[in-house]
């Protein structure tokens, strides 16, 4: 496709940004002039991009690359966190994608190489940074380990995300399997730069990545609205015998949750254990994938419900916890006619399993219990090895009082 779009183009996009694909595709006789085909993938791959990087895909100014690369790429929000863990005057983004994390970066040091093996990709990426006012990258179009044994320069950070998904498209997440292999590319890497920013899945087992690198200084654990999106691992000369981890949960406010642990903290970590009380916790995702299964309730001085539970209680509202907090309305059998009392005539409620027989799917089968309204039904085993459902309802941040 050439670009800039022509006016024509360009309206076209405009006009039809928020419609089907499928049925402006349909449609293309209707614009002889017009190449259809290609505007309706800028369309489709702006729409995928809605929610990842609002203000790229309202630019009418850039050209979006096939949507899996808009996929593929990290979100605004994400992006922007990666930004804050670098700095100094010179980093490499060797697998530069479409681009989001190399922007951020350049707002934040000040040369940045960004490296992709795709020319197409690459073109693109190079055209939208000059139409971002981002003056300060220089784009390569090859692959990590030719430009790192070309170039003479030494980095003060370079950044990768191999690509996880194999010949056939299917989604991988082993270092050893992605695209470049990390492991088998460090030495390269560390002769290169001070420090490396390394992301990986979230399916990625954190203690196989620490070992299987053997150079991890510390590590972040990133979700967006309580969903894990990425883990970043910092690489250095100098590892760390027991890496920092952080927890990071990013929120649709704009605030954040963290918590920060290591290994030998979570192993003192000596939990108390109680019957529900006035309070319920559950922690977020980051820090549940960060592995703070003990840690997260000695540190907010809260006990916990089961060993195999991973939820907390208190009478005290810990309002700094990092999770969701609900109040216990009450502690009931895991029976149908009995929850049913709390949920008025539509038998509604927002269900969670944790440490009990059935799934989310069987407890809705087995209650007659939908999905919906205001009620949060725990259903869960207590200290005792029992299984309970506790009907809660959730505490509003806003309600909270200082």
């Amino acid at each position: 496709m050439d670009y800039p779009l022509p006016e024509a183009a360009r309206r076209y996009v405009a006009a039809h940004l928020h419609d089907d694909p499928a049925h402006l595709a349909l449609q293309a006789r209707r614009h002889p002039s017009l190449p259809v085909p290609e505007l309706v993938r800028q369309i489709q791959a702006r729409q995928k991009a809605r929610t990842k990087l609002p203000d790229w895909a309202d630019n009418p100014d850039l050209i979006f690359p096939p949507a899996l690369s808009v996929e593929q790429a990290s979100s605004a929000r994400t992006a922007a966190f990666k930004a804050g863990l670098v700095d100094g005057q010179q980093l490499a983004d060797l697998t530069g994608g479409f681009g989001a994390d190399t922007a951020h970066f350049a707002a934040r040091v000040a040369h940045v190489d960004y490296v992709e093996r795709d020319p197409k990709l690459a073109a693109i990426v190079g055209y939208n940074l000059a139409q971002l006012g981002v003056e300060n990258v220089v784009v390569h179009p090859t692959d990590a380990v030719t430009f790192l044994r070309d170039t003479p320069h030494h980095f003060d950070w370079l950044y990768l995300d191999p690509a996880r998904r194999d010949t056939a498209a299917r989604k991988i997440f082993l270092l050893r399997d992605c695209e470049p292999d990390v492991v088998k590319l460090l030495p390269l890497l560390l002769h290169k730069a001070t420090r490396i920013l390394l992301k990986t899945s979230p399916m990625l087992d954190i203690e196989h990545a620490v070992q299987g690198l053997g150079h991890v200084r510390r590590l972040w654990v990133v979700a967006v609205d309580n969903e894990v999106k990425e883990v970043l691992y910092e690489l250095g000369q100098e590892p760390a015998i027991d890496p920092e981890r952080y927890a990071l949960n990013l929120r649709r406010d704009g605030s954040q949750q963290e918590f920060r642990l290591n290994r030998a903290r979570e192993a003192r970590a000596t939990p108390r254990y109680a019957e529900p009380q006035q309070f319920l916790y559950e922690p977020n995702a980051a820090v549940l994938k960060a592995g703070a299964f003990r840690s997260v309730g000695t540190a907010f001085e809260l006990l916990k419900l089961h060993q195999h539970s991973h939820l907390y209680t208190a009478d005290v509202l810990r309002t700094d916890f990092p999770g969701r907090i609900f109040r216990v309305l009450a502690v009931e059998k895991a029976d149908g006619t009995a929850l049913k009392a709390y949920l008025g005539p539509e038998a509604r409620a927002h269900v969670t399993t944790r440490n009990f027989p059935d799934t989310v799917a069987d407890f809705r089968r087995r209650t007659g219990i939908r999905e919906g309204g205001e009620v949060y039904l725990f259903a869960t085993t207590d200290l005792r090895s029992r299984p309970v459902v506790l009907v809660c309802e959730k505490m509003e941040p806003n309600l909270f009082v200082s």
